[in-house]
């Protein structure tokens, strides 16, 4: 059985690897120094930045008026900024997260087109699915509002109430109908279940139905209690907690049962394409993944990749692990661990042909947002 299978596996890894191998001589990159930004030149297509934050104030008004006896408040810091606090985790905005007028004026400073508009921590999970419909409503018609006052600049991603499916799929077939609107945004987790979990197919299957991407993005990243100090919450946990998003995807058959579902993965795929190797010799020897029919570097492609890794090299060996046409630009604004100038970070990597760069800046997110 054991000798069958590492031969069935072995085929399908060869396969993928003659497909990898095929790239990669093709995009024969070295890392460019980048001690400099190069200045930015003419593009053929929109720059579009796709990991974009935004929390509108109907949305801000209806968390202070029904989050409190939940636990969730919001306040002001010494900044003056709003802050929005759930059981331990604190998240604070700045002004920039708040108005669309002065995002445009910095998207302008930054060369980037059009975002994809996004809702963050703490997204609606947290609350009881009445009230999280209630959230994800306000939060989808101020995106739409934004878009439509906007229409060249923003594009929107629907934000659900995943904790109750069901209501989840009124709203998606609701919000998807509003102007502007693009794309679902989920988080890598649902208070705790992995996106593999059956409940969670009738939102897959609805997305492939409308061709809609789904961009993925941490929340409560496993391991939480752990990483208090040092910010590791989010240094470590966002990237770990993409990785099992990913992984529980492929070996959850997520990604087989609905192949034209196109998803995309933030901070670069996290852990995910760095421990491909691991995963792929976990299919090879563990019994828990005997159902697997190809190894999960077979899966590397399915997924797009956002340019958040903070590390030219790391981005680098994804250009040549996966492909310039599975990568996506994002900035993660208006965040402080984000890009201040994303589309300088891209052309900085000087090897990388322009063709390639103009894919990753825009050309690819253009085609999965159909704009």
């Amino acid at each position: 059985m054991r000798i069958e299978r590492r031969a069935f596996f072995l085929g399908g890894l060869s396969a993928g690897a003659l497909a990898l191998s095929a790239c990669a001589k093709k995009q024969t990159y070295t890392v460019a120094a980048a001690s400099t930004p190069t200045a930015s030149a003419a593009h053929a297509h929109p720059i579009v930045d796709v990991h974009a934050h935004y929390y509108p104030p109907e949305w801000l008004r209806l968390v202070e008026r029904e989050g409190p006896p939940l636990g969730v408040k919001l306040g002001k810091n010494d900044k003056g900024w709003t802050t929005v606090v759930v059981g331990d985790s604190t998240v604070a905005l700045s002004p920039a997260h708040l108005d669309v007028e002065s995002r445009v004026q910095k998207m302008d400073g930054q060369g980037v087109d059009v975002q994809l508009l996004s809702l963050s921590l703490p997204m609606v999970y947290w609350a009881p699915p009445p009230l999280g419909l209630k959230l994800a409503q306000a939060f989808n018609d101020a995106c739409s509002a934004a878009c439509t006052a906007h229409p060249k600049r923003f594009a929107g991603s629907v934000m659900l109430p995943m904790q109750a499916p069901d209501l989840a799929l009124g709203e998606l077939e609701r919000a998807a109908k509003l102007p502007g609107m693009r794309a679902l945004y989920v988080a890598t987790n649902v208070t705790g279940k992995n996106l593999d979990d059956k409940a969670f197919s009738i939102i897959f299957a609805k997305c492939e139905e409308l061709g809609w991407p789904l961009f993925l993005h941490p929340v409560d990243p496993v391991g939480a209690e752990r990483m208090r100090s040092y910010y590791l919450r989010n240094l470590l946990g966002n990237p770990y907690d993409t990785g099992i998003a990913a992984a529980s995807l492929v070996f959850g058959g997520v990604m087989d049962k609905y192949p034209r579902l196109e998803i995309v993965l933030p901070h670069s795929g996290g852990t995910f394409p760095a421990l491909i190797g691991r995963l792929d010799h976990g299919v090879e020897v563990r019994p828990e993944l005997e159902h697997m029919k190809q190894p999960a570097s077979a899966y590397l492609r399915r997924f797009h990749y956002d340019t958040i890794a903070h590390n030219p090299a790391l981005i680098m060996n994804l250009v040549r692990q996966v492909g310039a046409d599975r990568m996506v630009l994002g900035s993660d604004y208006p965040f402080d661990m984000g890009y201040e100038k994303p589309v300088d970070f891209i052309e900085r990597l000087s090897d990388v042909p322009a063709a390639d760069r103009e894919l990753i800046l825009g050309k690819n997110a253009a085609r999965l947002l159909k704009i």
